[in-house]
């Protein structure tokens, strides 16, 4: 499968054991939904990724122009006109130690796999083996350092759940493994603020433009009135049916709105 690496489209790519991205996560991804040969929200995309570089101080080696021909190309190279793009992008290589090398040379790989079956909905825990620091940068950014997400994620599949949420340090809830958390309460439908340590999301930004849900905090005393829950990220939106084994509502029209918001504005 081909792949588009520094600049090339590659059969094979290989990166180089020094990369940084490997040996201590410094870098950032981003992950976007191919729809109709193009890539969805490509501008909001792209200023993430701008605003995480500027928090790492990491040089972005491609401008908005490039990186967009290069996956066009590699959307007809694999010949798929839908599919789930990966924007990767480390410092590249550098000694040892944590202080990056005075000139870094950025490594950028863009992968495409075809797209997966919808979800369905969604068995949601609260997770108990980490949280979200939401006095850290990193909360903000989609850091290669995905290691609490990866901890709530398998805390979810060993209690038979599908996704797990994640309390920051005061014990509010940030956002799910994976996806902006959306709940009805009280007849409003509510997301956790940015300063909660909830990730300033693509889907999330929509719903807020749109005007289909307000920021608030939610403590799990919140969460145990809601009546009902989604998710939802840059490749979709899914129903929750329960919160730690409670049951909760459909929540139709709410995932419908949102979906038509990511479907209908594309980059």
């Amino acid at each position: 499968m081909l792949s588009w690496l520094n600049g090339a489209l590659v059969a094979d790519p290989r990166l180089d054991p020094a990369d940084r991205g490997f040996t201590l996560g410094d870098g950032l991804f981003e992950t976007i939904r191919l729809a109709g040969g193009r890539p969805c929200h490509l501008a909001r995309h792209l200023a993430r990724l701008a605003a995480g570089c500027h928090v790492l101080d990491l040089p972005l080696p491609y401008d908005g122009a490039t990186l967009a021909a290069a996956m066009a190309g590699l959307a007809r190279a694999q010949d798929l006109d839908a599919g789930v793009l990966r924007l990767t992008l480390s410092r590249g290589p550098g000694p040892r130690g944590l202080l990056p090398p005075a000139t870094p040379h950025p490594t950028l790989l863009l992968t495409l796999a075809p797209p997966a079956p919808p979800p369905g909905p969604a068995r949601l825990v609260i997770a108990t083996v980490t949280r979200r620091n939401e006095h850290s940068p990193l909360a903000r950014i989609k850091s290669l350092n995905y290691l609490d997400n990866l901890l709530a994620r398998q805390e979810a599949a060993r209690r038979g759940a599908d996704d797990a949420l994640l309390l920051n340090g005061q014990g509010r809830a940030a956002d799910s493994a994976i996806a902006t958390l959306l709940v009805r309460l009280d007849g409003r439908i509510v997301t956790p603020p940015v300063a909660d340590g909830a990730l300033p999301g693509i889907a999330r930004a929509l719903a807020l433009e749109a005007g289909l849900v307000e920021e608030a905090p939610l403590t799990p005393a919140d969460l145990a009135r809601a009546d009902a829950a989604v998710l939802a990220n840059s490749l979709g939106v899914r129903a929750v049916v329960s919160l730690d084994d409670r049951p909760l509502a459909p929540c139709d029209a709410l995932v419908r709105a949102l979906a038509t918001r990511l479907l209908t504005e594309p980059a």
